[in-house]
């Protein structure tokens, strides 16, 4: 068989076996069993030369070679027999005899008696056999088989009944029947219980198994759940197969397997993903999207950012959704960029473009996709809500669009219109359309409505809705005071920052994303879709110091919340929360999600809530402070600061996660003490700013923990201050001995301690968090935030010429519409981590107006 016509084979399958086979092979641990003869290796009359088949060599080598699956073969033949005709690598599991002999040395194990038993039993088969033209005894290690392929019919006929009438009926000996075989054991022979050993050896969380012999029937029998039969050829005396599909012959086979291997490797390791700076973020202040270059939604999550994803495409998987446009005839786009001002992106081919933005209505979001040109457009509608967990159908509304059904949230596809062909996936509904924009008048629109089932016209025209939207962001970012340095990537992260606000609730997303990896194909993969006091209120600082306040302003509210919701303990206060303010669940795995690149787990939910981080207070406390420099305090703010500074006062000498959130025991981070003075120095600072009394306890408190932090975060041997008290190993974080405001900048110890950073951690264009063992496997990139603390060090030290050069080499990292995630890898050059990183952006930010300033 050539190449030509295994994908023939692969082409011509069902439809619904084709839909199995995709599900199958999307599951964490596969195991694919399969019969030999006929089904690896053609029925022929020499049993001797049935070698398999070249095509189904390489599909079962190329399986038996992908992680997190096990090939196996489960034949009638004795094992070392097997071994030798089959010349399968020996990551393929072999099992002989029916499934009683998986290991070559088998024989030497059967007790003395059993051995005695098959002595007899091959001695009076023998004698049956003795004689017979075309009938060939085959002796294995447990057993003895009858083959009459090449026997007469009569004398096969003749020989069976003389088997099965005599040593068949002896007791303890178990009787196989297949195609013209008749074999008899000492063991018992089985090959589903062959199957069940397998799937408990590799922990198999679904099974594909394929075979064409009755004794392959025993196999299916022991599938369930998510497991898949397959059988090939027809069944015997037309009964009935226990496998859930049939296929004619072992080409077919091989059309199965090369599926499976094509489906199961694509999600494994991703499917030609998209750099991840090279994604843009829309946003309404209500939710998110992210758009990868060639305008495919491949993030959506709904109701809100923190919710199960609508489309989850990003994270390595068609089959968790996306809504793609795209010429009829494809190609690449001549580009992409941000409307000046605003959060709407185009995308631009030759004679299409397509304008995306999401807006806000009464009920929820809209994603607003909109087509304009002269040529022909492809579009595909594959909403797949909680990450692809949920089964939806979509039924059509006339010419008007589409509604979504399975969903525990209403949503509906507004395209008037526009024709739908709908179909299946085996799993949920997907729909594609042609869009002709010559025979529409040039134009065409798309909306996702989320939170309703209303297909009504909008009441509003389209160019209405698009000019209020835009007229918002533009109108905000105009307001702003930028730099002169790097002013339109100043512009664009403050943008991204306030996409970043959840303005109902006032919460701040540290990233729009889940589980992006800080190792490409590794484990690193955290969920950043809440807000975390450190981040959020570094986030909100920024923009503070740029002249916008409402994003500050509804985070302390948000805070204050929270914080009241400690019953008078602020010290409890988790490090993050939800966007509406409450605890977060477990955190927990989405199996059947591959993971962008092929980087696993996906996970949901994060288990540093429940850490210790007590850095949290300083940002929070900086930001009321500086907010109290622009308007009169209010009482809110000193009840905040009043709890913060009593949280400090009760904790801030105990040992604690800190700010990297290390999955190990706690340690005294010298961070952590740093943030702890922070919050009791701006304290001071905001009540004598209004000459309110300032507590008798806070200026012996910040003195305090200023001695214990700058005696015993000095490490006299490496002469800088290091990650923890006690330990010799070096950490960005500590540049905030100076940052902060605790050392003066020319203090020999923070330009020491600037030095040690650099020595240790810093890497051309990027600089690493640390090095140290944070008990988690695989390594991650450069820190984008430690680039930016960096650059601001240098500059508060004096090296105005390697901050500029590093912030030069550092904005070199954005994507090409001016995004950064969290990392940056300078071996390979590529981004890594959560997208866009509030971090990231709050520490462009800061080191462009820092050199403005200076």
């Amino acid at each position: 068989m050539n190449q030509n016509s295994a994908t023939g084979s692969v082409l011509s399958l069902d439809p619904d076996l084709r839909a199995a086979v995709l599900r199958v092979a999307r599951v964490p641990n596969l195991l694919v069993a399969c019969d030999y003869d006929g089904t690896l290796a053609p029925i022929v009359a020499d049993p001797t030369k049935a070698t398999p088949s070249p095509e189904s060599v390489a599909a079962v080598r190329a399986l038996s070679s992908l992680p997190q699956t096990t090939v196996g073969v489960i034949s009638g033949r004795a094992l070392r027999d097997l071994a030798a005709l089959s010349r399968l690598p020996a990551e393929v599991r072999l099992v002989g005899s029916h499934g009683s002999e998986f290991d070559v040395g088998y024989i030497d194990e059967l007790p003395p008696e059993r051995q005695q038993r098959r002595a007899e039993l091959h001695a009076a088969l023998t004698a049956i056999c003795r004689d017979q033209p075309g009938v060939r005894l085959e002796a294995k290690p447990a057993s003895v088989a009858v083959h009459t392929r090449a026997a007469p019919r009569d004398v096969a006929g003749r020989v069976f009944d003389a088997v099965r009438s005599g040593a068949a009926l002896w007791p303890d000996i178990e009787v196989t029947t297949g195609k013209e075989v008749i074999e008899l054991s000492v063991v018992p022979t089985d090959k589903g219980l062959a199957v069940d050993a397998l799937r408990m050896q590799v922990s198999a969380s679904a099974i594909v198994y394929l075979g064409d012999d009755a004794t392959d029937e025993k196999a299916f029998a022991h599938l369930h759940g998510p497991d898949l039969g397959i059988r090939v050829g027809s069944v015997d005396g037309g009964t009935e197969t226990l496998a859930r599909f049939s296929i004619p012959d072992a080409e077919a086979a091989v059309g199965v397997l090369e599926l499976l291997l094509h489906t199961r490797r694509r999600w494994l390791f991703g499917e030609q993903a998209v750099p991840i700076e090279r994604h843009s973020m829309l946003s309404n202040t209500h939710t998110v999207a992210l758009l990868t270059p060639a305008a495919r939604v491949t993030w959506l999550c709904h109701p809100k950012p923190d919710s199960g994803a609508v489309f989850a495409d990003l994270l390595g998987d068609t089959a968790a959704g996306h809504f793609t446009v795209q010429p009829e005839k494809g190609g690449i786009p001549l580009g992409q960029r941000y409307r000046p001002g605003t959060m709407t992106v185009e995308t631009r081919w030759s004679g299409l473009t397509v304008t995306d933005w999401l807006d806000h209505h009464r009920t929820g979001n809209s994603l607003m996709r909109v087509l304009s040109g002269s040529s022909r457009a492809r579009v595909d509608f594959v909403p797949r809500p909680d990450f692809g967990q949920v089964h939806i159908r979509l039924q059509p509304l006339g010419d008007d669009g589409l509604l979504v059904l399975g969903s525990n949230e209403p949503m509906v596809l507004y395209s008037p219109g526009i024709e739908w062909e709908i179909s299946s996936d085996g799993h949920s509904d997907l729909a594609r359309a042609t869009v002709d924009l010559g025979a529409t008048g040039g134009s065409a629109m798309l909306e996702l409505r989320l939170g309703t089932d209303s297909i009504e016209p909008p009441r509003v025209q389209l160019e209405e809705r698009q000019i209020a939207a835009e007229a918002a962001w533009r109108d905000w970012s105009d307001a702003l005071k930028l730099p002169s340095v790097a002013r339109d990537l100043v512009r664009r992260s403050a943008l991204t920052l306030r996409g970043l606000w959840h303005k109902p609730t006032g919460a701040i997303l540290a990233a729009a994303t889940s589980s992006l990896p800080e190792e490409v194909g590794g484990s690193r993969n955290w969920d950043y879709r809440y807000c975390w006091l450190r981040d959020a209120s570094l986030t909100a600082k920024a923009l503070v110091d740029l002249g916008s306040t409402e994003e500050a302003e509804s985070l302390l509210k948000w805070t204050l919340k929270v914080a009241d919701n400690t019953d008078g303990h602020p010290e409890r206060l988790h490090p993050l929360y939800n966007l509406d303010g409450t605890e977060l669940g477990p955190e927990a795995v989405i199996e059947a999600l591959p993971g962008y690149a092929g980087s696993r787990p996906v996970r949901v939910g994060n288990a540093a809530n429940g850490q210790v981080q007590l850095d949290v207070f300083g940002p929070v406390a900086d930001l009321v402070t500086t907010l109290a420099e622009l308007r009169p305090p209010e009482d809110g703010d000193f009840a905040l600061m009043e709890q913060m500074v009593e949280a400090v006062e009760r904790r801030w000498h105990e040992p604690d996660h800190g700010i990297w959130e290390a999955r190990r025991r706690p340690r005294h981070y010298v961070y952590s003490k740093v943030m702890c003075w922070m919050t009791v120095d701006r304290g001071i600072q905001l009540f004598e700013r209004v000459g309110r009394p300032v507590p008798e306890s806070w200026g012996p408190l910040r003195s305090t923990i200023a001695e214990n932090v700058l005696d015993k975060g000095w490490d006299e041997k490496l002469g800088a201050y290091t990650v923890a008290y006690g330990y010799d190993e070096m950490d960005a974080s500590v540049l905030w001995i100076g940052l902060s405001g605790l050392l003066a900048d020319d203090d020999p110890r923070f330009l020491a301690t600037v030095l040690a950073v650099e020595a240790d951690l810093r890497e051309g264009p990027t600089v690493y968090r640390y090095r140290w063992d944070d008990g988690l496997p695989g390594v991650e990139g450069g820190f984008h935030l430690c680039t930016t603390w960096m650059i601001e060090a240098y500059l508060r030290t004096g090296r105005r010429a390697d901050a500029e050069e590093l912030f030069a080499q550092f904005i070199e990292c954005a994507g090409p519409t001016g995004l950064l995630p969290e990392e940056y890898d300078p071996l390979t050059e590529r981004a890594l981590g959560n997208h866009p990183q509030a971090y990231s952006h709050l520490g462009l930010i800061r080191c462009a107006l820092e050199l403005d300033r200076s």
